[in-house]
């Protein structure tokens, strides 16, 4: 399937939900302890806040969107690929392509989602710190890791 995904860059007007319900579907999966409402609450963020103020690139299936990397400078913002789409290559071709753009690349993942935390030691990423709590306060770990080119 990796030679069938396409990237390119996001585009608000035909992208903004498709990539939103990604992000909530992947969330649902990847981020069930935060509960559903906290996700709901936040999906409204990705749509009016994290989504416009960051670089996106999109992956696609058959020109379908099925995945997307977002960026600020070298900080992933989010990484996430539709839940039936995962385990085909289409997170690590969008680390490499962020990668081969940026350089560097640092990002923050909860460290109670096990598989993203070993997705990203596969990759090599490196843990350099970590702190007890989320951007929002609450008692979930987030471990930043950096990966190089």
């Amino acid at each position: 399937m990796k030679n069938d995904i396409i990237l390119r860059a996001y585009d608000p007007a035909s992208d903004l939900k498709t990539l939103s319900n990604i992000w909530f579907d992947a969330s649902l999966k990847a981020h069930a302890f935060l509960g559903e409402p906290r996700l709901r609450a936040q999906q409204t963020l990705i749509e009016t806040t994290y989504l416009p103020a960051a670089e996106t690139i999109v992956a696609c299936h058959r020109e379908r969107p099925v995945g997307f990397i977002s960026l600020l400078d070298t900080f992933v913002g989010g990484l996430f690929v539709a839940p039936g789409q995962q385990g085909r290559g289409i997170g690590r071709t969008l680390i490499a392509e962020a990668l081969a753009l940026k350089g560097e690349l640092v990002l923050e993942v909860y460290t109670r989602n096990a598989e993203a935390f070993a997705f990203y030691g596969a990759l090599g990423f490196a843990e350099i710190s970590r702190r007890p709590s989320d951007d929002e306060g609450l008692p979930f770990e987030n471990a930043r890791l950096r990966l190089k080119a």
